[in-house]
């Protein structure tokens, strides 16, 4: 059974998550941010996809990792294991 996603707007994930219009579209340039869909001119993303990045991102942030590299790691699909073993503090 597949349940549906909520597909967020750049406004929804500036207010939700506390960023910057600029922070989001420099995620989004870097394949941080997936965009999921187009509804004419507006970009809308996956909430989970979003959620689960956006904490993967702060996580490797805070161990120092560059964001290029946080999103290579992302885009090649670093699997859930690697990121739980990934230190946290």
């Amino acid at each position: 059974m597949k349940t549906t996603s909520i597909l967020l707007t750049a406004s929804d994930i500036i207010e939700r998550y506390r960023l910057s219009y600029q922070t989001l579209n420099y995620y989004t340039n870097l394949g941080l941010l997936q965009v999921a869909k187009r509804d004419g001119h507006q970009r809308l993303y996956d909430g989970r996809d979003v959620q689960r990045n956006l904490q993967a991102v702060a996580r490797l942030k805070d161990e120092g990792y560059p964001l290029r590299l946080i999103s290579r790691m992302l885009t090649q699909g670093l699997s859930s294991l690697e990121m739980s073993l990934a230190p946290q503090r």
